[in-house]
This record gives C-alpha cells, sequence and structure tokens, in this order.
C-alpha cells in the first residue's frame, strides 16, 4: 500500500458510486452489501430523510481515482432496525449528562445477517477503514461507532483496531450435504422426525406453495406480499421499516438473488415468505400472512428455506433474528458478533465491563442449547 496515496472521504450515498467497483469489494457474495440492495433502500426513501438512517459510506481511493475499500455506514438518531440492542446503552449515557445520538452504524439496515463490514480489495485497509470510522464519529461530534453481524473472518481487524466485540446467538441450519429433505429428518431423533413430518403435512394440507425467482416474479406479486410484509410489520415494530418502493427495485436490480415464496388456499394467497440468495447462504428475510394456518409460518420460513438450500448446494440458511423455536426444527445456535467504538473513555470501561459480563451469560446460553439440538445423540 506504500506505492499509492489513499485518499479517504465520506460520499452521501451509495448511489453515487460506480456499481461494478463497489460490489467488487463484496456485494458480489453478500447480497445485502450489494450495490443493489444498498440503492434500492436509498432510492426507494426506506434510509435517508426523516427515517433515521442518513447514508454516510465512508470510502477509500487510490491515486487513479478507484474504489479500493468501503464501509456501508449511516448516521443514526435512534436504534431502531438494527437488532443489536443498545437501548439500555443511550439510558446510561444520558442519566450520566452525556448524548448517544446521533451515532455511526456500519450495517446493512434493517438485516440480521451476517456479511462483511469492512469491504476491501486489501486486507491492509481495514485499520485505514477503522480509523476513518473513528474520526468521522471525533469530528462530527458522534458518540460511537458500532458494527452489526459482523462476519467472523473480520472480528480480529476489529479487535486489532481496540473495538469492543459483542456476541449474541442467532439459529442457522446446516447443510451436511443433504440429498433431500427426508436425508436431512433422517439425522434428528425419531420423536423430532415425526413431529416435523406432521408439521409439514398440516401446513400443506390443501396449500399450493410457489416459489418465485427471477423473472417469474411479477409486479403483481409484489402487491401481494407487500400486504403480507406489512401486516408483520405493523404487529411487531409499529410501522415496516420498506417502503412499497423497495420491493419494486429490489424486483428490478436483483430479482436472480431472490426466492419469494408463496401459499394459496383455494387460488387465494394467504401468506408469503421472502428469501435472498448469497454465495453459500440462503437468507430468510421477510414473511407475512392474511390468514392463519397452523404450522404455515414454519414450513415457508424455515422447512422450504431448507429445500431450496439443498437443491442449489448452499451450505446453510440463516433465517433472522432470534426465535427459540427454531432450535426444534433443525436450526442450530450460532453465535454472531458486532463491534464497538466508544468515544468517550469513562462510557467505553463502563460498555467494556458490561459486555464481559453478557459473553459469560451467551456463552452458558450456548452450551445449554447445543444440548438440545433434535439431532440424534451419540
Amino acid at each position: 500500500m506504500s506505492d499509492r496515496e489513499l485518499t479517504i472521504r465520506m460520499v452521501p450515498s451509495v448511489g453515487s458510486l460506480p456499481a461494478d467497483q463497489w460490489n467488487a469489494l463484496g456485494g458480489n457474495r453478500n447480497p445485502f452489501v450489494s450495490h443493489e440492495f444498498l440503492t434500492a433502500l436509498e432510492d426507494s426513501a426506506s434510509v435517508g430523510p426523516g427515517t433515521g438512517w442518513e447514508p454516510a459510506p465512508i470510502i477509500i481511493n487510490d491515486d487513479a481515482g478507484g474504489l479500493l475499500g468501503a464501509l456501508p455506514s449511516y448516521t443514526k438518531g435512534h436504534s431502531q432496525g438494527e437488532y443489536v440492542f443498545d437501548h439500555s446503552w443511550a439510558d446510561a449515557l444520558q442519566r450520566a449528562g452525556g448524548r448517544y445520538y446521533p451515532k455511526l452504524q456500519i450495517a446493512a439496515p434493517f438485516t440480521p445477517a451476517t456479511g462483511p463490514r469492512l469491504l476491501m480489495r486489501d486486507d491492509l485497509l481495514a485499520p485505514h477503514l477503522l480509523h476513518a470510522a473513528e474520526a468521522v464519529c471525533l469530528q462530527s461530534n458522534l458518540s460511537s461507532a458500532h458494527a452489526t453481524f459482523v462476519e467472523p473472518e473480520q472480528l480480529p481487524y476489529f479487535a486489532e483496531g481496540g473495538w469492543l466485540l459483542r456476541s449474541d446467538i442467532q439459529f442457522h441450519w446446516e447443510n451436511r450435504g443433504y440429498a433431500n429433505f427426508d436425508e436431512f429428518l433422517g439425522e434428528l431423533a425419531s420423536r423430532k422426525r415425526r413431529a416435523l413430518r406432521k408439521e409439514r403435512e398440516g401446513a400443506q394440507e390443501g396449500v399450493r406453495i410457489v416459489n418465485l425467482t427471477g423473472d417469474d416474479i411479477k409486479p403483481e406479486h409484489w402487491d401481494i406480499f407487500w400486504i403480507f410484509y406489512q401486516d408483520t410489520g405493523a404487529r411487531k415494530w409499529g410501522s415496516p421499516y420498506l417502503t412499497r418502493e423497495a420491493f419494486t427495485l429490489l424486483g428490478e436490480r436483483m430479482a436472480d438473488r431472490m426466492v419469494l415464496g408463496l401459499a394459496y388456499l383455494d387460488d387465494a394467497p394467504i401468506a408469503g415468505a421472502l428469501h435472498f440468495i448469497g454465495q453459500d447462504t440462503l437468507y430468510g428475510r421477510y414473511w407475512g400472512c392474511s390468514q392463519d394456518k397452523r404450522f404455515l409460518h414454519f414450513e415457508m420460513c424455515y422447512y422450504q428455506a431448507i429445500d431450496i438450500a439443498i437443491e442449489r448446494g448452499l451450505k446453510r440458511v440463516e433465517a433472522g433474528a432470534q426465535g427459540g423455536h427454531k432450535l426444534s426444527r433443525g436450526y442450530e445456535p450460532v453465535q454472531t458478533w458486532s463491534a464497538h467504538w466508544i468515544a468517550d473513555p469513562g462510557f467505553r470501561t463502563a460498555v467494556s465491563d458490561f459486555l464481559e459480563r453478557e459473553r459469560e451469560g451467551v456463552a452458558t446460553d450456548q452450551i445449554y442449547l447445543d444440548q438440545r439440538t433434535p439431532f440424534k445423540k451419540s
């Protein structure tokens, strides 16, 4: 790197950068840091003015103007849509007379899926990107910087940079070379195997499920799914994070990296689930229904996802945040990671102490959950 002059700066949006150069940094293997996904959020006003997610990507250029590195970063005026909860930190700093917001968030908005957060052509750029994030916080009077759902391979960069590491648990399904769903079921204890078969039979009774991808996803399918998405959003977090236009743009820009599942009862759509396709992972993201049917949520979000992953030869399914009910359905506990830089030294010490205690609890939970997977015990 010493023979090249580097320029580090913040730009107003991902859309202001060339798609091919951005995707060459990591977007080609992870859909949620792709130029197509992030600009769909920008262009649909899902992020931007009034949302509390202001795009603030930090980039590194070489002396020829080429894009060498980037952070998919945002200035945040709240902690919504992150799935790594720091509300107690904000309350603590406010009670101490400080100000937690605004902060810098390095993330794929509204997406609790592991992926690269340091997008770079050369690993030697990692310290430059981290120092740039810290400098932005100091220069802009931001309390802190937070990189959420960091892929494990990048954790050492954050640790070496002195950022605080935090872990949590999600439930992922691992493909151990299964030829089909029945072969996966054969790995489960007999009682669990019977239970899953019964759930699938109940969910599919009288229901027709179609999985659409690419050009097969039409505008009318997004109209249907939007109804389901709004229902789930209203029940879970008050209002949907994505606008209707976001789904249109996602369909136009990356339909070949999505699978939209729709369930029909008597030819009427009653439920839908949207998955994104990564290099080796299927990501379950959104679900909704207009009519309750027992076990249909499990079928659409978990069992259909397993079928899709096996068919496409993908290594795993990430089915989103939380959800201990996934454990009995073959989704195993996996640690997820975030990294945090705190500007105020005293507050940093307090957060560090908190994380040390929290990690002990997460480790205990991991052991407990590992012992309760539905797989046959040797």
